[in-house]
């Protein structure tokens, strides 16, 4: 008997806490400070456009990398 009471009150809050409302969470937001990222073609290093070296082929993370890929002679 012991144990319907335990089974009941566990089923009981269960249902509670499913049928009370919860308050909604505000929407994530990013950050004002968020970056455009980009893609090094060379070796798929993530960073911020503005550190990018631009190559022919797209951004590149450094000028080794424009150079190793086959952009643009130096």
């Amino acid at each position: 008997m012991k144990y319907v009471l335990v089974v009941a009150v566990v089923l009981l809050l269960w249902w509670l806490m499913r049928v009370r409302p919860s308050q909604p969470r505000p929407p994530a937001t990013p950050p004002r400070d968020a970056q455009a990222m980009v893609r090094c073609r060379h070796c798929g290093l993530h960073l911020p456009r503005d550190e990018a070296i631009a190559g022919d082929d797209g951004p590149y993370c450094s000028e080794d990398h424009r150079r190793a890929a086959g952009g643009d002679a130096a």
